[in-house]
């Protein structure tokens, strides 16, 4: 089932980041369909978090998606070159994101090593969210895109995740975020 507007306008984006642990990312684009559990998240709060592309109230082109209702996708390109795809939550004009860090593919293994130039698939092909992004076809130029479909989705599958099986870290790449930096609001999904 096609995760809700209502799961992404919830105000605790901590949460949220932790409950997308197991629920499928899907795309189709150029009809090709891509599927993968999502096994890595970072959380990131808005105004008073200095990780966030928007603390201190920050508004500019590529971040004004953010102030959105959830349930849209923030799509950035970082260092120029990678596309790190996001997931706005909360209500409008309060601008907390999680970025999907990794995922395991499930469906469109062929297309994402033709998207990837890879002769194979590894473990890391989905680690990273710079691969995830490029092996499921997601581009900064999609940012804004609503999280219902056609293009970008995700389902819940009834995956459980049990506690024991998550481990929560400070997030990577933050650490100009002085104490923000030590927050554990990244999630990860391990073998249990």
């Amino acid at each position: 089932m096609i995760l809700k507007t209502s799961f992404y306008t919830r105000s605790d984006v901590v949460r949220i980041s932790r409950e997308l642990l197991g629920k499928v990312l899907c795309t189709r684009f150029d009809g090709q369909l891509a599927e993968a559990v999502i096994t890595e998240t970072e959380a990131y709060a808005g105004v008073d978090d200095r990780a966030s592309h928007a603390y201190g109230n920050r508004r500019t082109k590529r971040t004004e998606v953010m102030y959105r209702q959830g349930g849209h996708a923030y799509i950035y390109l970082c260092y120029g070159m990678y596309s790190l795809f996001n997931v706005v939550t909360n209500r409008e004009n309060i601008p907390h994101a999680v970025l999907i860090r990794g995922a395991m593919p499930l469906t469109g293994i062929k297309t994402m090593l033709q998207r990837t130039k890879k002769p194979k698939a590894t473990d890391d092909l989905l680690a990273g969210p710079g691969k995830l992004a490029k092996a499921m076809g997601i581009h900064f130029s999609q940012s804004g895109m609503l999280l219902t479909g056609p293009a970008i989705w995700i389902e819940d599958r009834g995956i459980a995740v049990p506690a024991a099986s998550v481990t929560a870290t400070p997030r990577i790449g933050v650490d100009y975020a002085g104490e923000d930096a030590k927050r554990l609001y990244r999630f990860i999904m391990v073998n249990g």
